[in-house]
């Protein structure tokens, strides 16, 4: 399965995250959730693996955490905040990069509506 298609599951399973949840917990909840729900599916699901920084040929633990890595294809970045920023989206970039992954999502699973609170990155670029 490519990443494209796994995002495409790991997007549904979301769905049914909030929608039995709804808006207004802590990330760490909706994380534990999708990745009950991705499990479910049959996919491969680590949550908050250490993504060490290679740095002049040595590897350091710079505290970087992915909160979902599906397949070792697909990161997922969950959060439940106001709005999403740049950064937000700047730090799946780097995840990114560091993983040689090609496809992210982050998910603001604080919206009324998920959908709004969906985002692609691939290549680097937002969708």
């Amino acid at each position: 399965m490519d990443e494209n298609q796994i995002a495409e599951q790991v997007v549904e399973a979301a769905f049914r995250v909030h929608r039995e949840l709804g808006p207004g917990l802590l990330e760490n909840a909706y994380a534990h959730c999708l990745a009950f729900e991705i499990a479910e599916l049959g996919l491969n699901c680590r949550m908050q693996v250490a993504l060490p920084l290679k740095y002049r040929s040595v590897y350091l633990d710079a505290g970087y955490r992915l909160d979902l890595w599906v397949e070792r294809k697909l990161i997922v970045e969950v959060k439940a905040v106001e709005a999403l920023h740049p950064i937000h989206s700047a730090q799946l970039i780097t995840y990114l990069k560091l993983t040689d992954n090609r496809l992210g999502l982050l998910i603001n699973f604080n919206e009324k509506l998920l959908k709004n609170g969906i985002r692609r990155i691939a290549n680097g670029m937002p969708d």
